[in-house]
C-alpha cells in the first residue's frame, strides 16, 4: 500500500470498464470500441477536466487532485459513497512515499472491556482493530465461531480467518458472500488508513497465500460493512442467524465495537443461551 500509483491506476481502470457507454448516452464514435467501458477522454469529458489531466491522475502522476476534481470523477464513474471516499483518500496530496506507521497492537480500554463483559451471556461482542484484528471479545464472542483464545495473536484477524482458516467454509454456509464483503471492507479500510502497516501486512499476506482473495481483490470493490445479517454453522449448536452492527469507538481511533443480536424467541436465541451455559467461565 506504500505506493499509490498501482492503486489509483487499477481502481480507475476497473471503474471505467464497468460502465456501459450506451446507458450513459455515449456513441461508439468513429472507431468502434474494442474494449468494454468508457474511454479516458469520455471520463474526462464527464468529469469536466482535460484528457491529459485525467491520464496523469489515472497513472498516479498528478501531484495534487482537488476535492472538486475527485467529486467530478465520482459523478462521471457513478461511484458509490464508499468508492468516492476511497478515491479521495488514494489521491490525497503527499500520498506517495509515506512512511508506514508501525505501532504495537492497539490496547482496548478497561471501560470497553467492562461493556463487553456486561453483554457476556446474551450478546456476542467483539472489538476490531486495523486490518480486522480481533482485539477483544466477550464470553459468547469467543464461543460463537472461532476459538480466539487458542489462536496465536497475529492470527486473530477476521480477514485472515475467512480466507486461511481450514474451518472457515464449514463455519460460514454463505462463504462466498462473506468473502466478498470481507474484501470490499478491507479495501475501504485501505482508503481510510493508507499508512497503516497492519492493514498493509494483512492485504499482502492474503495476496501471497490466497488465490480466492487475489481474484476478489482485483475487482476493486469498495464497501463499508457496518450492519447486516450473518449465518453461522456452529459445530455444537447448529445453524445460527444473527444481525450485526458495527460502532466506531470515537475515543479509540481505528477500533470498532461489533455486536450480534437475535430476535426474542428465535431458535438462535436459545442456541446462544446454550453456548453461554456450555463451559464455566475461566
Amino acid at each position: 500500500m506504500g505506493d499509490a500509483e498501482p492503486e489509483i491506476k487499477a481502481f480507475l481502470r476497473v471503474r471505467r470498464a464497468a460502465l456501459d457507454p450506451a446507458e450513459l448516452g455515449l456513441p461508439d464514435g468513429v472507431v468502434r470500441r474494442r474494449v468494454r467501458g468508457l474511454r479516458r477522454e469520455e471520463v474526462a469529458q464527464l468529469a469536466g477536466i482535460s484528457v491529459d489531466y485525467y491520464t496523469r491522475i489515472e497513472q498516479g502522476r498528478a501531484p495534487t487532485v482537488s476535492d472538486s476534481v475527485v467529486d467530478g470523477l465520482a459523478r462521471a464513474l457513478r461511484l458509490t459513497p464508499p468508492e468516492h471516499t476511497y478515491l479521495r483518500n488514494i489521491t490525497l496530496p503527499g500520498r506517495h512515499g509515506r512512511t508506514l506507521d508501525a505501532g504495537p497492537r492497539p490496547r482496548v480500554r478497561p471501560e470497553v472491556r467492562l461493556l463487553l463483559d456486561a453483554m457476556d451471556e446474551a450478546v456476542p461482542a467483539f472489538v476490531f482493530g486495523p486490518g480486522g484484528d480481533i482485539l477483544a471479545w466477550n464470553l459468547l464472542g469467543g464461543r460463537v465461531s472461532f476459538d480466539y483464545a487458542a489462536l496465536p495473536e497475529r492470527e486473530r484477524n477476521s480477514s485472515l480467518l475467512v480466507f486461511l482458516h481450514p474451518d472457515a467454509k464449514a463455519l460460514h454456509p454463505e462463504w462466498d458472500k462473506v468473502a466478498d464483503e470481507t474484501v470490499a471492507s478491507l479495501r475501504a479500510e485501505v482508503g481510510r488508513h493508507p499508512d497503516s502497516l497492519r492493514v498493509c501486512q494483512v492485504v499482502h499476506e492474503l495476496l501471497d497465500r490466497s488465490e480466492e482473495f487475489r481474484q476478489r481483490w482485483e475487482t476493486q470493490t469498495v464497501q463499508e460493512r457496518t450492519s447486516g445479517t450473518k449465518r453461522i454453522r456452529h459445530p455444537v449448536v447448529g445453524d445460527l442467524e444473527v444481525t450485526y452492527e458495527a460502532f466506531v469507538l470515537p475515543s479509540d481511533p481505528g477500533q470498532v465495537l461489533c455486536t450480534y443480536a437475535v430476535r426474542k424467541g428465535a431458535p438462535t436465541a436459545e442456541a446462544l443461551r446454550a453456548l453461554a451455559r456450555a463451559v464455566p467461565v475461566g
